[in-house]
């Protein structure tokens, strides 16, 4: 490493002291009935109101319709993300102080892999606390209502709207870890004419950065294909393509056709995933799950597809449904749409 790198990367570790006082994430809600707002600030050990009371006005909100308190002191990641960043500090230092790049590389993925799981630990985290709804003592009960927090970006929840977005300990993070990948990537490159061991390294760092499916904001995303609001998380789908992007579909029929009417390269495709019928909110690789095709079944569209783990038993209300693989789903449209184009 040089000493340019070397001290640019113990800036960056020293930096992430910041997130032990200030918020990592906050989620805002608004509301006519609160002009001034209510919002969380989610810190590395705690989760506080943005106004003393908050907190607590929130969990009476929640009680009304059934969800659970959140209780800061029951957060097991809260007791853990202390020593985690603490040890990313430490290793930082430890790895500009001896110039190793080796270090430089693992401080990198390390720091890349536990970014990865905080996300996805925080989605389930807010999907837990939107679903799992205690409807025997809610006083407001909406049928197939959920109260999602969305990740990043804005939601309407009933008459709130909520926003998540990064805050100042949360921005600190992600420009540590870019910083980190910078590094790498320029240290590989000076390494590249000789070591085969760089390769690796580099596919570790870069490891981080597969494409991969992104939860969906029902209610703002919008199909792809048909240009409907997707709204039911049983029955949509996502493909990814290799360049991380995600084209989101509000059932299984308009992505298979979105696929089949060329606007994509096949090799452009990453991989397309289906959301789990009966485990809303859980999507799947397309060719590991088991299609069900049925009159019976009310998809968004009307094709009569959803998805169900393969080998998965059949509802008893679908006792006369096909059970299809992702290729046999593909051909059922395009005939389909052949049979629809000869009538007319």
């Amino acid at each position: 490493m040089t000493t340019r790198s070397r001290i640019l990367l113990a800036v960056v570790s020293l930096s992430l002291v910041v997130t032990y006082f200030t918020p990592l994430w906050r989620i805002e809600l608004e509301a006519p009935q609160y002009p001034e707002g209510l919002g969380l600030r989610i810190m590395l050990n705690t989760v506080k109101g943005q106004k003393p009371q908050d907190l607590n006005n929130i969990n009476n909100l929640n009680h009304y319709i059934g969800m659970k308190r959140i209780e800061p002191d029951a957060i097991p990641e809260l007791r853990i993300m202390p020593w985690a960043i603490a040890f990313l500090i430490a290793f930082g230092l430890v790895a500009a102080a001896s110039g190793k790049p080796g270090l430089l590389y693992a401080w990198t993925g390390i720091f890349l892999v536990l970014a990865v799981a905080g996300l996805v630990d925080f989605w389930l985290w807010e999907y837990d606390y939107g679903h799992d709804l205690d409807l025997e003592h809610a006083a407001i009960k909406v049928p197939g209502m959920s109260y999602q927090p969305p990740l990043i970006g804005s939601k309407k929840l009933l008459n709130f709207t909520a926003h998540s977005w990064p805050d100042i300990g949360g921005w600190t993070t992600m420009l540590a870890a870019g910083v980190g990948v910078l590094l790498s990537r320029q240290s590989l490159r000076r390494r590249a004419s000789g070591a085969p061991v760089a390769a690796v390294l580099a596919l570790a760092v870069l490891a981080g950065c597969t494409p991969a499916p992104e939860p969906f904001r029902f209610g703002i995303d919008r199909d792809e294909f048909c240009r409907m609001s997707i709204s039911d998380e049983r029955f949509a789908g996502q493909v990814v393509l290799n360049t991380g992007k995600v084209l989101k579909f509000d059932s299984i029929e308009c992505m298979g056709r979105y696929l089949q009417a060329d606007l994509v390269e096949p090799d452009a495709v990453h991989g397309v995933w289906v959301s789990l019928f009966d485990e809303p909110g859980t999507v799947v690789p397309a060719n590991e799950a088991d299609i069900l095709y049925g009159a019976a079944i009310s998809s968004p569209m009307g094709g009569g597809l959803a998805a169900v783990r393969a080998g998965a038993p059949i509802p008893d209300a679908w006792a006369e449904v096909q059970r299809l693989d992702w290729e046999g789903t593909l051909a059922l449209l395009s005939a389909s749409s052949a049979n629809s184009g000869s009538h007319h």
